[in-house]
């Protein structure tokens, strides 16, 4: 048992890289797998903003 990356045999790298490639290839599957179909009837809802308002508070206007 290696506890140092460093000092790790060539087996303990390969199963390191073999664990990362299967991970990665699992975690592309499903995200290829979980794609949402698209419709042609989606419509977009358009939020606009108003004018700006500036907000001011001189109440609080000390001077010593």
């Amino acid at each position: 048992m290696n506890h140092s990356f460093y000092s790790a045999d060539r087996m303990t790298h390969l199963k390191i890289v073999l664990v990362a490639l299967v991970a990665a290839t699992a975690i592309a599957g499903v995200g290829i797998a979980s794609h949402v179909s698209s419709d042609d009837n989606v419509q977009a809802h358009v939020i606009r903003a108003g004018k700006p308002v500036v907000l001011t508070d001189s109440t609080n206007l000390v001077v010593r």
